[in-house]
């Protein structure tokens, strides 16, 4: 009935007053017509009626998805915080947007409204994104270092990934949901089959050297030069595979089985050397050891100057020991008078100047 002209047709006609908030500069007039003068598609009348009067939830719909667009404009992606408040009309976006999410899980958004947040850049399942992040950046590691035994303390792409397998590997870490968790587990190994060595019975840190370690034996290197020293990503694999031969028996099945298929075997039991009659602190096994480090030292810095502070590691029958390099020098020096002949050869044909 308001599309029936209510006054005989004028050649003029007073313009209808618009409704509604008037256009930026540059927009499009938009806005529909209250008063009807002339005639007027009867189908566009009820369409304002509808949307105006009888179904405001519509009205309130459009506002969102308008504002969305401005957002996604503005700031290129559409992750708003849920506190978030467009500040031109004080529109609560990021509480709409949840809305939005909650509704269509529930099935009940029509196709033509979740087309259009689509459109806009909208993620219905924000926890799924950021696991989709999180992923790509576990992708990027382990193609640089070949395992997702990242220590705590990692970064790649911006993203503390280290923290992050160390949070989804403890219980419940991937979600409560038992499929999703599933689902999220499967594209993890997918990555690494090894990414939660917890459940295989060891440590990160162990699957992160026995990678390491098996890298450089795929490029070459023997293993009797994987000694203390030799490190891979900042990692000493040489001082970690001597402790792992030590300590052999102490290693489950399955480390023993990977291990050997590597060609490392248990080192070889120490001899031990026969009973000595006491003598000198500086003599006997010690001055040994004191010996073999300082040889260490010097194939490797050229100079028989240690800092007190420095510990140097040293294989002896197959056995790891760390030497205070630093502090036995000193001490030997401040107790020369009680070397013997022997002892102070030694130390003399290594260049140490007091002992000629």
């Amino acid at each position: 009935m308001l599309a029936i002209p209510q006054e005989n047709q004028k050649r003029v006609v007073d313009p209808s007053r618009p409704v509604g908030k008037a256009p930026e500069e540059g927009e499009e007039e938009s806005r529909l017509l209250l008063r009807f003068a002339a005639p007027r598609d009867p189908a566009l009348i009820a369409k304002w009626i509808s949307y105006q009067v009888i179904n405001t939830e519509r009205q309130d719909w459009r506002r969102g998805a308008e504002a969305a667009y401005r957002y996604r404009q503005r700031e290129g992606h559409l992750d708003v915080p849920y506190e978030h408040v467009e500040s031109e009309e004080a529109f609560p976006l990021g509480r709409w947007l949840s809305d939005q999410r909650r509704t269509f899980r529930a099935g009940a958004m029509t196709g033509e409204r979740a087309a259009e947040l689509e459109e806009l850049g909208i993620v219905w399942d924000t926890a799924d994104a950021g696991f989709e992040q999180n992923l790509g950046a576990a992708r990027a590691y382990y193609e640089l270092h070949g395992t997702l035994a990242a220590p705590r303390g990692a970064t790649i792409l911006d993203i503390a990934i280290g923290q992050y397998l160390t949070n989804v590997r403890r219980p419940g870490g991937l979600g409560k949901d038992r499929g999703r968790a599933e689902r999220r587990a499967a594209r993890l190994a997918a990555i690494d089959l090894d990414w939660n060595p917890g459940t295989l019975g060891w440590t990160v840190d162990w699957q992160r050297h026995y990678a390491y370690l098996a890298q450089l034996l795929a490029e070459g290197a023997r293993l009797t030069g994987v000694v203390p020293g030799v490190t891979r990503h900042g990692e000493d694999v040489g001082r970690w595979l001597a402790t792992q031969r030590r300590n052999w028996d102490r290693l489950n099945e399955e480390q023993q089985r990977r291990l050997a298929t590597l060609g490392v075997t248990k080192a070889p039991q120490a001899r031990r050397a026969p009973a000595k009659a006491t003598g000198p602190r500086t003599g006997g096994e010690a001055f040994q050891k004191g010996i073999h480090a300082l040889q260490q030292y010097i194939a490797r810095t050229g100079t028989v100057t240690a800092p007190r502070s420095h510990v140097e590691a040293v294989v002896i029958d197959g056995e790891e020991h760390a030497v205070r390099l630093g502090i036995w020098l000193s001490n030997t020096k401040s107790r020369r008078e009680k070397l013997d002949q022997a002892q102070r050869a030694a130390l003399a044909e290594l260049g140490v100047d007091w002992a000629g």
